[in-house]
């Protein structure tokens, strides 16, 4: 009897049913350890990709907050507030001596003139992130450099691709209000006013993680300019260059027998933006 066992554990050792258990097991336990390591990348994947997205969206809340504080100030010289910038991994910068701002206006007749020629100032967020974003998207205004509606912001804040990566930019473009204001001397009187927002007044910053910011208006500028048209005067052009990019608005212009006056006012709002030091 123990001849015959013997006999039939070197037929079993021997067969190929022998040799494909163990090849079996390994085929599985190679299969299952690719199945792992695949499983765990794209989980890290998707885990890195999840908190790169919540940065880029805590920065957005941040950036529109500090929008809305800025806005708060304009025009009120005294008044100011305080607001930290969460760390999303990325730097702040604000930069008063950069996008320059040039606004011309011209009847495209006798009046041609360049009446704002300086830099605004801008503040950007370097994103830590290399993945796709909505670059082009606005979160406050649009591409438009000037605005003549009221229900639009003189805000530009936007998400765009950079040479040295993806960021935030906030600016302010300007806004022009018209009204017509009656008869003097016989010329139909139009008052034109242009609003600037000048970040000039803000210490350069550059800094990564959370940052207390206090923003005040510091003052608030007012330039007068007339223009007396003897002439039958359609259009009024205003146009604005920012940042490299141009736009236009047209202001209809009341006219008597004996032409119009245009009476042109620039309100510059001078924003301080500081490190705040609680």
């Amino acid at each position: 009897m123990i001849i015959l066992h013997i006999r039939l554990f070197r037929r079993f050792v021997g067969s190929k049913g022998a040799l494909a258990l163990p090849v079996t097991f390994l085929i599985l336990l190679v299969s299952t350890l690719s199945l792992i390591t695949v499983t765990y990348y794209f989980s890290v994947e998707n885990i890195s990709t999840q908190s790169e997205a919540l940065k880029v969206s805590t920065a957005q809340q941040d950036f529109l907050s500090l929008d809305n504080v800025i806005l708060s100030t304009l025009r009120q010289p005294g008044s100011s507030s305080t607001i930290i910038l969460s760390d999303s991994g990325g730097s702040t910068n604000i930069q008063p001596t950069n996008n320059i701002l040039t606004i011309n206006v011209t009847d495209n007749s006798s009046v041609d003139e360049t009446i704002f020629n300086s830099s605004v100032g801008q503040v950007t967020y370097d994103l830590p992130c290399s993945g796709s974003l909505d670059t082009g998207l606005y979160l406050e205004g649009d591409s438009q450099t000037i605005t003549n509606q009221s229900s639009s912001s003189p805000s530009q804040l936007y998400l765009t691709d950079e040479p040295q990566g993806p960021e935030i930019q906030l600016q302010y473009r300007p806004t022009v209000t018209y009204a017509n204001a009656g008869i003097k001397n016989g010329q139909a009187v139009n008052d034109i006013r242009i609003y600037v927002v000048n970040l000039n007044s803000s210490d350069p910053i550059s800094l990564q993680g959370k940052l207390p910011l206090q923003i005040s208006c510091a003052s608030t500028q007012l330039t007068t300019e007339t223009y007396n048209i003897p002439y039958q005067l359609g259009n009024f052009e205003i146009t604005s260059q920012l940042n490299g990019y141009s736009g236009s608005v047209f202001i209809p212009i009341s006219n008597s027998s004996e032409g119009s006056i245009i009476h042109l006012e620039i309100v510059i709002s001078n924003i301080s933006i500081e490190r705040w030091i609680r």
